[in-house]
């Protein structure tokens, strides 16, 4: 059994179809973070496990539920109805039989699925990225999976919109093998709390910039 999980704000919309698809051997665990529209109770009714966190960001939730699993393999995967969780074995398969350590799904969307300055951003951190650990990714995408205890062992500290890529770029400093596998992603359902709002733009902005310096003073220190 992997656990699946699932960072929530306000999904109530996205969540039963999400927690419907999950594939034999995988269960949701959802980490609602403070939801005003009872994203809580759709997801308890829709047969997923909640656990809840009151500390606001992308990384506490993720990092709540890293906690809270059980299984030796984990994913992670947006709540939103953007990601088929049909797609999740593609991406934990490699992880489960030790052929990677974090896999990624490199979304390949559809017209419209992603806003241009998504996709722009994206692409930027891949080849930053790349410079930096070596690690060749096109996208820093939400599906991934990892063993548990492996990722509690790189003693993740962002707790917002950072989290997704000190991930990456602390498994790379590890010497973890890194892959994707591309995966499909619709036009999520309601607006997006990052790339939706100017305020969510730029804290995502603010957060990683400040873990692609942190990951660059590495880099200097390690090879001065």
């Amino acid at each position: 059994m992997i656990d699946v999980i699932l960072p929530v704000l306000d999904e109530a919309e996205a969540i039963p179809w999400v927690v419907s698809r999950m594939p034999p051997g995988y269960r949701a665990l959802v980490v609602d973070n403070g939801s005003s529209d009872g994203s809580a109770q759709v997801a308890a009714a829709a047969g997923a496990q909640v656990v809840h966190e009151s500390r606001r960001g992308f990384g506490a939730a993720c990092y709540t539920g890293l906690v809270t699993a059980s299984s030796t393999v984990v994913c992670f995967m947006d709540c939103d109805a953007s990601l088929d969780p049909r797609d999740l074995p593609s991406v934990a398969d490699p992880v489960t039989e030790g052929e990677a350590d974090l896999v990624l799904g490199a979304r390949r969307g559809e017209r419209g699925a992603l806003p241009l300055h998504a996709l722009v951003a994206n692409r930027y951190l891949a080849r930053r990225v790349a410079r930096l650990t070596g690690a060749r990714l096109s996208d820093i995408g939400p599906m991934r999976a990892a063993r548990r205890a492996d990722l509690l062992d790189l003693e993740l500290t962002d707790r917002r919109s950072g989290w997704p890529l000190e991930m990456v770029l602390r498994a790379a400093r590890a010497g973890w093998r890194i892959a994707e596998r591309p995966v499909p992603y619709y036009a999520r359902t309601g607006r997006s709390k990052v790339t939706g709002t100017v305020r969510g733009t730029a804290q995502a902005v603010f957060d990683m910039r400040r873990r692609l310096m942190e990951a660059q003073r590495s880099v200097r220190e390690e090879h001065p």
